[in-house]
């Protein structure tokens, strides 16, 4: 059997714009309806959205017969948790809250097998190497971990240079959101002085040859941080979107507001 390629990391080294969505309804059924509308990632979120192994086990079932490639984000960076969630196959992590170059060496180790790095062996009893089926996933699993560290401080920005400098961080994710409020401007994350010291962000990433990335819904502002060196970009969260369309749709039938979205316009 194959090796499975990690398509994600293969368009961030080449430089590739990448639009994704934001997974936090922690259902099947929902994930592969996302994964059918061919973005080309989808976060799963166990930071903020109720996945555990289990859930984000089967998602991964869900998505795997489509193109878009999954990404997941546990609720922290600990190498145990880390481990497990590789087991079962996922090659691509996001990590919150990385404030040193320290943390994001550790992280590099907790993805990569010894001597490069701490991962336990014991992929032939998990979906990682289909259980046994794939003979060299040991030999060749380091070189297709990609990591993607989130700094959304004060303290993550100001460390930002000693970040990037460390090998095997692949990208770095902008949290907008959580960024506002570690500078004082709790939700306020499209604030103009956010917003700047994002797009200088996403710039220093790459200029350093490394992929930057950001969550954001609204266009012009995609837009922006796309000219920044953004190179993957999620925009929207499914939660939020089926909330906002059904919202929508019951305006429009008990206050008589136009309706906009999924079934036609009225």
């Amino acid at each position: 059997m194959e090796f499975p390629e990690n398509l994600f990391k293969k368009r961030l080294l080449a430089g590739d714009l990448q639009y994704g969505l934001w997974l936090g309804l922690s259902e099947v059924f929902s994930a592969e309806i996302c994964a059918g509308a061919g973005f080309d990632w989808l976060l799963i979120d166990a930071e903020h959205g109720p996945n555990d192994l289990r859930t984000i086990f089967a998602q991964l079932q869900a998505i795997a017969p489509y193109s878009s490639q999954p990404v997941v984000r546990p609720p922290q960076g600990d190498h145990v948790l880390i481990k497990q969630l590789l087991e079962t196959g996922v090659q691509t992590l996001l990590i919150p809250m990385v404030e040193s170059a320290a943390q994001a060496a550790h992280l590099v180790e907790a993805m990569r097998y010894p001597p490069q790095g701490i991962r336990g062996v014991g992929s032939s009893i998990a979906r990682a190497s289909r259980w046994g089926r794939i003979g060299d996933y040991a030999e060749e699993a380091n070189g297709q971990m990609c990591l993607l560290v989130q700094v959304e401080t004060r303290a993550g920005l100001e460390q930002l240079d000693a970040i990037l400098a460390v090998e095997g961080v692949d990208g770095v994710f902008f949290g907008a959101a959580d960024l506002a409020a570690s500078f004082g401007l709790l939700g306020q994350p499209n604030h103009p002085d956010i917003v700047a010291m994002i797009e200088r962000g996403l710039t220093r990433v790459a200029n350093c040859g490394k992929a930057g990335g950001v969550l954001c819904g609204d266009r012009d502002l995609v837009n922006r941080y796309r000219e920044a060196g953004a190179r993957f970009i999620a925009v929207g969260v499914d939660s939020m979107l089926l909330a906002a369309a059904t919202s929508s749709l019951c305006a429009a039938y008990k206050t008589g507001a136009a309706y906009e979205g999924p079934g036609g316009s009225y």
